[in-house]
């Protein structure tokens, strides 16, 4: 084997991470014959083997500046870039390959009137089909809340869509009807603004002035994807059977739950890596798949060596060797390729956006990348995957509502997004690149999906956010997350509310005044602070300081006292002095959390920090990593001991997989708790427990 000689020059070095030189000395004795092009020893060496290697290789040597250019992100990942998501999506494919758009109006005869009500939306006094309702011109549509239905956009005049939900089959193909409900002068004007799902405009017709709402939007995420041929021929021809199949028994008018097809037809296995964010997006793939009668592998293998027709890998880039992961995770499924099997590959989530084209070039076996954008669109990206074509779809689009429900980890307790996306450019963070621009649901989608859970049986709703507190922040006219958890806590059935994530830059302290007076939103925060210096928090790109995030706290300790409060927190940032370090002890220490989320910073693609030279060497971070571990454990310890000898109400969730006759359930500040008891008599019951010993992250008692 001949020897590779490579020579970092001294400013590179200096650049060069403490991970990435010990990963190219890793892999150097896979290379042979030189360095360019990278050739692979055969002999010892499996093709995909080579390939993983030559991909990892790669990602050792790139710079970061060389990372951000091979990304190419769809979205803007620098600070001050736009971060309309009107702008951004008007000018790309998702505006281009727009289909229709679904629209719920109310009438005024006089200008003042409408705009009198614009107002009443706007401080959240009334939902918009309530308006409707009360207020409405429009005797067509005054019953049903204004719902005009879905409009096509398509063309140079707008024209109903068939919908169900609001319009019959006669008046779904008379153009008249829809005339008769905004003429089209004001259809017209209506669909060439750049609004997005949630936002309320008001346009004039010969009728009066309608304040209408875009209550959902209709894209071709077919042709908003790239497709690459493949040149042999189909790999997946079970899924192409099986789809035709479902498509002749749609034609035919029969039930595809029912035929063979679901009986006898495919099966998936799902993997989620990440944080809440990307569990939901993974349910709401699994409730696609399990509409289109794609089984989970798991609820009918009847042998160990049964596997699986379609493997989706669900994937987080927010830490260090996320890439390397997802190929390793691929490796045996991509063996089950090269050997002839029939599977299909789909690759999701944040290291798929933020990979794009180039994982197909680096795992010639994967079949779908999708952003998590399309995470409930993956029925119809699935066609061009039977053609036996490569399809990726990471191009920016405004996120659609499911058109099926998602398939729940827990039938107690749920979530529930409410705004995808994130504006923020910390230094550090790569979501902007991976999960795009903030773009908030819909209020009124919000409630009609929890007033749904809630009559499944659903106890309990987390509402999902990477940045929650800027909800509504984006629509016309803008919303308060404030009074969304005033509105969705009232909801009758509903026991609990929980939200997640918090931001100090925008958490206002009407979200603390409506956690306190909201009966069903738990008293728990969980509030990043990342850093207890200010002057790290400003290279950070926080957009807050210290003092901001103790006032903040302060705030919520005088209104709920005994409020749980939990953050994250990131040592070694680059440029982080031991002054500034223990700054965020003291922090920790003046707050005393219930529990932090620590990790030692590591460069990711697209970051700005990734970049500079002022990096801090590995084994400070690790030995900073252990000393605020120890702070963290000592506080989460203390939290909970105070809660002996309390009685608590705790919303039974589980059995507890360590001792069966046990059942796990969770206290309103989200301490997980355990007693004895039946799982299948307490499943979703809320129970008193009387707590009797407490450790760093439970507590045990006795039912009361």
């Amino acid at each position: 084997m001949m020897q590779l000689q490579y020579t970092l020059s001294g400013t590179m070095a200096r650049r060069m991470e403490y991970r990435r030189l010990v990963a190219l000395l890793i892999l150097l004795p896979k290379l042979v014959n030189g360095f360019a092009p990278l050739r692979l020893h055969n002999a010892l060496f499996h093709q995909q083997n080579q390939r993983v290697a030559v991909a990892q290789l790669n990602m050792v040597l790139e710079t970061p500046q060389q990372q951000q250019q091979r990304t190419a992100s769809k979205y803007p990942t620098t600070r001050g870039s736009e971060v309309d998501s009107r702008k951004i999506i008007a000018s790309g494919a998702a505006r281009k390959h727009l289909q229709a758009v679904r629209l719920k109006h109310v009438l005024f005869a006089t200008e003042p009137l409408a705009l009198a009500s614009l107002h009443d939306l706007r401080s959240a006094t009334l939902e918009f089909e309530q308006l409707a309702k009360m207020v409405s011109a429009c005797s067509l549509t005054r019953d049903k809340g204004g719902a005009i239905g879905w409009v096509n956009v398509g063309g140079n005049d707008a024209e109903n869509v068939n919908d169900d939900e609001d319009h019959d089959d006669s008046s779904n193909s008379n153009e008249d009807h829809l005339d008769e409900l905004i003429p089209r002068a004001a259809r017209q004007q209506l669909v060439q603004m750049s609004t997005k799902p949630g936002d309320v405009v008001m346009v004039e017709s010969t009728r009066g002035f309608h304040l209408v709402q875009i209550v959902d939007v209709m894209a071709d995420v077919r042709k908003m994807s790239y497709v690459k041929q493949r040149r042999h021929k189909p790999t997946s021809p079970k899924l192409a059977s099986f789809l035709e199949h479902r498509r002749r028994n749609i034609d035919n008018n029969i039930d595809n739950k029912n035929s063979s097809a679901s009986s006898t037809g495919l099966t998936y296995s799902l993997s989620s890596m990440g944080c809440q964010m990307n569990l939901a997006d993974s349910e709401r793939i699994e409730g696609q798949l399990q509409s289109l009668g794609i089984h989970p592998i798991d609820s009918i293998r009847t042998t160990s060596k049964q596997q699986p027709d379609i493997v989706i890998l669900n994937t987080c880039s927010i830490r260090d060797h996320a890439e390397q992961k997802v190929y390793s995770y691929l490796g045996p499924h991509t063996k089950r390729k090269r050997e002839g099997q029939d599977v299909t590959i789909i690759v999701a989530g944040c290291v798929a956006q933020q990979e794009g084209e180039m994982l197909l070039r680096k795992c010639p076996e994967v079949d779908l990348v999708m952003g998590p954008q399309y995470a409930n669109r993956i029925a119809d990206l699935l066609e061009d995957c039977s053609n036996g074509n490569q399809v990726v779809a990471t191009e920016a689009t405004h996120i659609m509502e499911d058109s099926t429900k998602p398939r729940r980890q827990s039938t107690v307790a749920a979530w529930v997004n409410v705004i995808y996306g994130c504006n923020e450019r910390c230094a550090f963070c790569v979501v902007p690149a991976t999960r795009g621009i903030e773009q908030s649901r819909p209020m009124e989608s919000i409630v009609k999906e929890v007033n749904e859970l809630v009559e499944q049986g659903y106890k309990e709703v987390t509402l999902l956010g990477q940045n929650i507190d800027d909800y509504g922040r984006d629509m016309v006219p803008k919303r308060k997350f404030s009074d969304l958890i005033r509105t969705v806590g009232s909801i009758p059935g509903l026991d609990r509310l929980r939200f997640v994530t918090s931001h100090p830059r925008y958490m206002s302290l009407g979200v603390v005044d409506a956690v306190a007076e909201t009966g069903t939103a738990c008293e728990c925060f969980h509030i990043p602070f990342q850093s207890g210096s200010t002057q790290v928090l400003a290279a950070m790109g926080r957009g807050h300081t210290r003092e901001k995030y103790l006032h903040i706290i302060d705030r919520i300790r005088s209104k709920i006292p005994d409020a749980a409060i939990t953050a994250d927190a990131i040592v070694g940032f680059p440029g982080e002095t031991e002054e500034q370090f223990l700054e965020t002890l003291s922090l920790m220490e003046k707050v005393v959390f219930d529990s932090v989320n620590t990790a030692a910073y590591s460069p990711r693609p697209n970051t700005p920090a990734a970049t500079w030279e002022n990096q801090i060497d590995e084994s400070v971070k690790q030995e900073r990593l252990q000393r605020i571990n120890v702070v963290n454990l000592k506080h989460a310890a203390q939290r909970r001991a105070r809660m002996v000898g309390r009685v608590v109400d705790v919303l039974i969730e589980e059995r507890n997989v360590k001792i069966p006759t046990q059942v796990m359930g969770r206290t309103r500040h989200g301490y997980i708790v355990y007693c004895s008891g039946d799982i299948d008599e307490l499943r979703g019951k809320t129970v008193q427990v009387e707590i009797t010993e407490s450790a760093t992250y439970h507590l045990i008692g006795v039912r009361i």
